[in-house]
């Protein structure tokens, strides 16, 4: 039976598998935390957009209608 030997080269890539690994989840999770901001602000911008809305359609509501402007007749 065959034994495996750790040389120096085989350790270092193991290394940078685990380390690349390790960077892989942790950019991942920041990338979800990141996501979830992301639809929040996007959520609150779109409660504060709607509530101007109302507001803007309340207000032209509750103006009176305009008066058309009188046209001078043609002589």
């Amino acid at each position: 039976m065959k034994e495996k030997v750790e040389t120096p080269e085989k350790i270092a890539r193991a290394n940078r598998q685990r380390l690349a690994a390790e960077e892989g989840v942790k950019a991942m999770e920041q990338i979800e935390r990141d996501g979830i901001a992301i639809r929040k602000n996007m959520e609150r911008l779109r409660a504060l957009r709607l509530q101007k809305e109302a507001s803007a359609a309340q207000e032209q509501a509750d103006e009176p209608p305009k008066k058309p402007k009188k046209r001078a007749s043609p002589k």
